[in-house]
């Protein structure tokens, strides 16, 4: 049987930005994430337990799929609650996508995309 070394650690996950200003507006109002800590090195976010660090960089090299992702109850509302707040949410061709720009995948997860200011892609998922 593997030992299990983190297994039973917290995650911490990490996004990077180099619109600090931006990118904390976005993250704290937009989002609604709760900042904990300003530093010159981060900010840092309480994510539902989770701790978010968004990183300052010269250059985000931007990822080509999903760099974060939030797993939620009501997609639906979640989406039009940020499409109000002024999230643009991406759609892709190929993907039979809602006017919410809601996917469904062969699982039947719910899936709808958007990006930071920083061109990060995030995610809402219904499982």
């Amino acid at each position: 049987m593997t030992q299990s070394i983190l297994g039973s650690a917290k995650v911490v996950a990490f996004a990077a930005t180099s619109a600090p200003a931006q990118a904390l507006t976005f993250y704290r109002d937009t989002l609604g994430l709760r900042l904990v800590e300003e530093t010159p090195f981060a900010f840092v976010f309480d994510a539902n337990g989770t701790m978010l660090r968004l990183t300052p960089v010269q250059e985000v090299a931007i990822a080509p799929y999903t760099v974060l992702g939030w797993d939620v109850r009501d997609i639906d509302a979640t989406a039009d609650t940020l499409k109000k707040a002024g999230v643009k949410f991406s759609r892709y061709p190929g993907l039979e996508q809602d006017e919410l720009g809601i996917w469904k995948s062969p699982s039947g997860a719910r899936v709808a995309w958007f990006k930071d200011p920083d061109g990060n892609t995030l995610s809402l998922t219904q499982f």
